[in-house]
């Protein structure tokens, strides 16, 4: 859409950090990957501003921006690829675009050395660490906020994902994603679950982040079996076996499985190419269903506008 809409905001809302931001020094980790079972080796790397989290495949030389419309596989994880070159891709990001999206990093540089995001230890806890640790520096350029302005809904079977505008009172504040989920599977361990989650830093290091995927032991064996999951183990993931968990240590938090689920909407959602300012509602959703809730939601002209986020030019 041309031009930027105005959402009705005050100097006082300013602790948002109206600007955008990256990442104060590089910092590095490594891991495997769930998939592959390979050592990948991650490092952060600071951008300027308007260059968006790029993903470079460090042993291709290929760069990937990390874009809903970039997306070529969400059946296990979601995937991009370089449109150039579809071979060049990078696996399971969601859950350190999730950790990116929650506080609040707009630019930055990913180097990776293999086809996939290292796992860690299943959750976006270890991201937030070195996001943490690597400190964020501000920066001279307005944050790219994209508000809903109408609802989109997407569905297969009972399944189904919705993005809807704030009320009236809502837009009249800082810009902000709130998220309701729920899940319902036949595993009676995990049952029916909601999780809700208003995205601040805060509420994402202190609700969900710790939130581990899970996996239950019958489809881990046949992805086994099929050359996957080949660095997946009871260290990155909940495993669940009918009305047992197979974890010692059991659950972090009694929904850590809805947790989940809803972090891993904040990392898909965070490929919208900007702040979402708007309310997203689920039910038994999946990568594959964010993606493409993403894809209608830009498919509508008049579902969504760019909208000024420096206090001072919106009240100008």
């Amino acid at each position: 859409m041309d031009g930027y809409g105005r959402l009705n905001l005050t100097q006082s809302d300013a602790s948002f950090g109206w600007r955008q931001r990256t990442v104060k020094t590089a910092i590095d980790c490594v891991g495997v990957g769930v998939h592959s079972g390979q050592r990948v080796t991650l490092t952060i790397r600071p951008a300027a501003t308007d260059h968006g989290i790029v993903f470079r495949r460090a042993d291709l030389g290929r760069c990937i921006e990390a874009r809903f419309d970039n997306v070529i596989d969400t059946r296990l994880c979601t995937v991009l690829a370089d449109p150039a070159m579809p071979s060049a891709r990078v696996g399971t990001v969601e859950h350190l675009m999730a950790a990116l999206s929650a506080l609040n990093i707009d630019n930055a540089l990913i180097d990776v050395d293999g086809p996939e995001i290292p796992i860690l230890d299943g959750s976006a806890a270890p991201f937030v660490f070195l996001l943490d640790c690597a400190g964020a520096a501000e920066q001279d350029a307005p944050r790219r906020i994209i508000e809903v302005r109408r609802a989109v809904r997407v569905s297969e079977g009972e399944a189904w994902a919705e993005l809807r505008p704030l009320g009236p009172a809502a837009r009249a504040v800082q810009p902000v994603l709130e998220m309701d989920l729920s899940i319902d599977f036949a595993a009676s361990v995990i049952g029916r679950q909601s999780a809700s989650l208003r995205l601040t830093p805060d509420g994402f290091r202190h609700e969900i982040a710790a939130a581990r995927t899970f996996a239950h032991a019958a489809d881990v064996a046949q992805l086994q079996a099929a050359g996957l999951a080949r660095g997946g183990s009871l260290d990155n993931a909940i495993v669940v076996d009918g009305a047992k968990i197979l974890n010692p240590g059991g659950l972090r938090m009694d929904n850590e499985f809805a947790s989940h689920k809803l972090l891993d909407a904040v990392g898909d959602l965070a490929l919208a190419g900007g702040r979402l300012h708007g309310r997203y509602v689920a039910h038994r959703t999946g990568h594959g269903l964010n993606n493409r809730l993403l894809r209608a939601l830009f498919a509508d002209a008049a579902a969504w506008r760019l909208v000024a986020t420096d206090p001072l030019v919106a009240a100008a």
